[in-house]
């Protein structure tokens, strides 16, 4: 029991970091909306999430054996792994930052940053709990 949460919880700490990385990414274009030529850049979060789960191999190759070996740290994203946003209209600025959609990535990522976070919460909240129920017995 305790091998599947402690699995459970390794797995929601990478969907954290991920998180928080994919929030960074968007507030970097949010702040970069007015620069001239700025390319808007995301993630595709569940081929990330794999790859730092070990469950798919950096960019479809090799799956990682170890911690930080073949693949960047966890949570750090490569300039390939990386997706250019797609400009909704044409801007005379070449400037490919769409407001709207980067608002509601932003709202979106930060409300599954906080369900994460409850989850992690709830999952230590258990394992404490089974631990004391344990001790009790």
């Amino acid at each position: 029991m305790i091998k599947q949460l402690t699995d459970t919880l390794n797995f929601q700490t990478q969907a954290l970091v991920l998180r928080s990385e994919r929030q960074r990414l968007i507030a970097s274009n949010i702040a970069n909306a007015d620069t001239p030529g700025y390319k808007a850049r995301d993630m595709d979060f569940s081929r990330a999430l794999k790859e730092a789960t070990g469950n798919l191999g950096a960019n479809g190759g090799m799956a990682t054996t170890q911690a930080g070996h073949i693949s960047p740290p966890a949570g750090a994203r490569s300039d390939a792994q990386m997706l250019y946003g797609a400009p909704s209209q044409t801007n005379l600025d070449n400037n490919s930052v769409d407001m709207d959609r980067e608002r509601a990535s932003f709202a979106d990522n930060s409300i599954k940053y906080e369900a994460t976070l409850r989850f992690i919460n709830g999952s230590v909240r258990t394992m404490l709990d089974s631990m004391k129920s344990h001790n009790a017995s």
